[in-house]
């Protein structure tokens, strides 16, 4: 059977032994949604009182141990590592062998541990859906969650079936279906080029630069910098499968040194160099910090200039000396990488409400920020000052202009026709 007439298998991953009912419903759902449901049992104390497709014993084994061994260690939170670090291999596997078109998994806090990992490993376009009683929770790290991760919120479903669990499961179990029937995956035909943004009302770069790198033969992915969008970027930035980059938008970093919720985790700007990918950086945005603007204002930035996006997210700026110590994180990040590295400086601005006459314009305090990054950078960084605000078209241009030249120095790999 080819494998677009083969059913979707689907991963159904849970606790057997305590979650069998609910997991068997789950089956019987994408069976009737034209799927092939996949049973991994990643049970520890119990027998699931089914026969898995894969066992508690061939996950513990996939992962170098045993359940004897596990079950020795003595408490749970140990327990459940050593079964998702099984689980993650048993499921790497699979999916390398093509035996893998989507996985859904359900759980408390313990399960959605565990299938937070398992989805890592999963390539981006091969659904992953996780049914938890903690989705959209703050105890979840963006560093954990997979670019393309969907959730759904485990109501009341905690103990058995019922009306609502039922509701909630099948929609769940609907869409992972449905996904991996109509899923396009990623097309590498031509390289692909990474960016980093706000939206066009805060940063405007990307509508000059997009439609030159595509005429240059380069997909272009622009990256959303409010958090969960910097988690993607540099997730997809750890499997080296951008080009090059252009990570004009550092906010992330500066939410991250100043508390806010609003962050990508702690390894915002270390992948793309990590992994050898070419980087063309600017510190778009990187003097506010973001914030619920349904909270009131804390107090460490009480007098700051605000602004309001909307109703969900409001910005803060941050003094001068928060700046230059910011700058000084991201030089470092910078200074780490293993490939080429140019930063460019736009002395007029770095994002459209710091202009003047708009409620975040502090020149002082951006000069002192652009002063300390050009103190902070060290000489193997080439560093292009751009007299022009970030969002003029003289600052897209002089981004283009050094990535044409690497592309002709062979940097960065030479784009390819539609």
């Amino acid at each position: 059977m080819s494998a677009s007439a083969r059913l979707p298998r689907i991963l159904v991953i849970g606790t057997g032994d305590t979650k069998s009912e609910e997991l068997l419903f789950m089956a019987e759902v994408i069976a009737k949604a034209g799927g092939l449901p996949v049973m991994v049992d990643v049970s520890i104390l119990g027998d699931a009182p089914y026969m898995p497709d894969h066992s508690k014993h061939d996950v513990a084994a996939a992962g170098g141990t045993s359940i004897a061994a596990i079950l020795d260690g003595g408490d749970e939170n140990s327990a459940m590592a050593a079964m998702a670090g099984g689980a993650a291999a048993l499921v790497r596997r699979l999916s390398e062998a093509g035996e893998v078109d989507g996985m859904i998994a359900l759980g408390g806090s313990l399960g959605t541990d565990l299938a937070l990992d398992v989805a890592a490993v999963l390539p981006l376009g091969v659904p992953k859906f996780i049914v938890s009683t903690i989705a959209y929770s703050h105890l979840l790290p963006p560093e954990r969650i997979a670019p393309d991760l969907m959730m759904i919120l485990w109501a009341g479903g905690l103990y058995g079936l019922n009306p609502i669990c039922r509701a909630v499961l099948s929609q769940a179990c609907g869409a992972v279906v449905g996904a991996a029937k109509a899923v396009e995956k990623p097309d590498c035909a031509r390289p692909l080029i990474g960016m980093t943004s706000l939206g066009s009302a805060c940063l405007k770069y990307m509508k000059v630069l997009r439609p030159e790198l595509e005429k240059r033969g380069y997909d272009v992915a622009i990256f959303h910098s409010t958090g969960m969008g910097g988690r993607a970027y540099e997730a997809v930035a750890a499997r080296g499968e951008f080009a090059a980059v252009f990570d004009f938008c550092l906010q992330e970093v500066t939410n991250a040194e100043n508390g806010s919720v609003v962050t990508s985790g702690p390894d915002r700007m270390e992948n793309a160099g990590r992994a050898g990918i070419p980087q063309i950086v600017a510190p778009g945005a990187a003097d506010m910090v973001d914030m619920p603007a349904w909270q009131e204002t804390p107090d460490r930035f009480a007098g700051r200039p605000y602004h309001a996006h909307n109703r969900l997210i409001a910005s803060v700026t941050v003094s001068p000396q928060q700046r230059r110590a910011v700058a000084r994180v991201m030089a470092a990040r910078m200074a780490a990488s293993s490939a080429p590295v140019a930063l460019l400086l736009p002395t007029h601005g770095i994002q459209e409400w710091d202009r003047e006459g708009e409620p975040l314009h502090e020149p002082e305090a951006l000069d002192a920020f652009l002063c300390e990054m050009r103190d902070a950078m060290p000489a193997a960084i080439e560093v292009a000052e751009v007299d022009a605000h970030i969002n003029a078209p003289e600052f897209a241009l002089k981004a283009l202009e050094i990535f044409d030249r690497w592309v002709a120095e062979g940097i960065v790999e030479k784009g390819r026709a539609a």
